[in-house]
Order: structure tokens, then C-alpha cells, then sequence
């Protein structure tokens, strides 16, 4: 595939999985049948869409995290990196835009409040700190790209990656939503605090390195449990 087209599946499953789940957490987290698991179911059936769909083109990394994390592996060459992190920044964006026109035209409207921001401390869920969101973020997306990497390996058994992927996004959603709104994608962190603005836009750095330094571990590590195995 050419890296124009890699560009454009990973900018349109980016855009799937932001208008997926932050659609949900935007307008129908506080319907009493949706909720927590509502928005957790969310953004898993969207990463599994997302990967069926796109997947065999770009890979469906859909975060620049993961994006991250398969090059420190070894499984990505560090020419595509660049144009796969702007290809799904700019996706997430787009989707968070058709996000607020939708919520902007509601009746009543007069701001976008949390727009499902990520956030820590006040503008937690939960009421969890800054250091209790660096732990969360930073172990979640290590877990999330070791069963990314795992899946996705050669010797795994084939047709099932994007099942077991959205399944466990699922599930790092229901532990992480209380504690910051659940990031592990600074993509999806910075789509929503470009609109939510303010303290989101404040609070963004830790969206970004903690997810990317759990991302880049993960990699190192299973790199070297692959070594070891070979």
C-alpha cells in the first residue's frame, strides 16, 4: 500500500472511533441505558469496525500511541510514523467538529461543556488526582498495546485481532472512565479539548505522554520477549 492511502485509512478510522465513542459519551452518557458500559461498549464496537474495515490497508492503529508502540517493536518503519500520527489527529478532530455541529444545533445549547474531555482532579469523574491519572494512563495503554502486539503477531491466529483489540479497549474503558474519561489515544484526547478548551487544553499534556510512554514500553518490552522467544 502507498503511504497516501495508509494516510487516509487511518484518518477515516480515527474519525469512526472518535464519532463512535465520544459521539456516545456526548450525547447519550447520561441516557440511564447507556451510561459507563454504554460508552465503553462504544468505543470498542468502534475500534472493531474500524479494524475490519481499514485494517488491511493501514494496519487500523487509529492512536498515535499504538502507532508508537508497534514502531518501538520493531514492526513499523519510522518513515510512516509522522504520517500516520497527523493522518489520525487530524481525523479525530474532524470527528469531534461533526460532534459539536451536531450537539451546537440542539435546542438550548449554549456550550459544549466537557465534551468528553479527559481530565484528572476536579475534572475527573471520579475526583482521582494527577498521579492517579499518570498511573491509569500510563499501565492501561502498556496493557492495551502488549494485546495489540500480541494479537497482530505473525504466529497469532488469524481474523480475530480486531475482535480481541475492541473487547479489550472495552474493557480499559470501564476501568479508566471514573479516573480520567479514559484517553490511552492523545488523538482522541486532543480532538475533544480543542473544543472543550480550557482546562481540557491544560490538562492535555498528561493525555499525551502518559499514553505514549506506556505505548513505548510496551513495545521495548515485547520486542524483547520476542527476542528471547526467537
Amino acid at each position: 500500500m502507498k503511504t497516501s492511502q495508509k494516510f487516509f485509512a487511518e484518518f477515516i478510522g480515527t474519525f469512526i472511533l472518535v464519532l463512535g465513542g465520544c459521539g456516545t459519551a456526548v450525547f447519550a452518557s447520561s441516557q440511564s441505558f447507556v451510561g459507563i458500559l454504554g460508552v465503553a461498549l462504544a468505543f470498542g464496537l468502534a475500534v472493531v469496525a474500524a479494524a475490519y474495515g481499514i485494517g488491511h490497508i493501514s494496519g487500523a492503529h487509529l492512536n498515535p500511541a499504538v502507532s508508537l508502540g508497534v514502531w518501538a517493536s520493531g514492526r513499523m518503519p519510522g518513515k510512516e510514523l509522522i504520517p500516520y500520527i497527523c493522518a489520525q489527529v487530524a481525523g479525530a478532530i474532524v470527528a469531534a467538529a461533526v460532534i459539536f455541529l451536531i450537539v451546537a444545533n440542539k435546542a438550548g445549547f449554549e456550550s459544549v461543556g466537557g465534551f468528553a474531555a479527559n481530565g484528572y482532579g476536579e475534572h475527573s469523574p471520579g475526583g482521582y488526582n494527577m498521579l492517579a491519572a499518570v498511573v491509569a494512563e500510563t499501565v492501561l495503554t502498556f496493557v492495551f498495546l502488549l494485546v495489540i502486539l500480541g494479537v497482530t503477531d505473525k504466529t497469532a491466529p488469524s481474523g480475530f485481532a480486531g475482535l480481541v483489540i475492541g473487547l479489550t479497549l472495552t474493557l480499559i474503558h470501564l476501568i479508566s472512565i471514573p479516573v480520567t474519561n479514559t484517553s490511552v489515544n492523545p488523538a482522541r484526547s486532543i480532538s475533544q479539548a480543542v473544543f472543550a478548551g480550557g482546562w481540557a487544553l491544560e490538562q492535555l499534556w498528561l493525555f499525551i505522554l502518559a499514553p505514549v510512554a506506556g505505548a513505548v514500553l510496551a513495545g521495548i518490552v515485547y520486542k524483547s520477549i520476542c527476542t528471547q522467544k526467537d
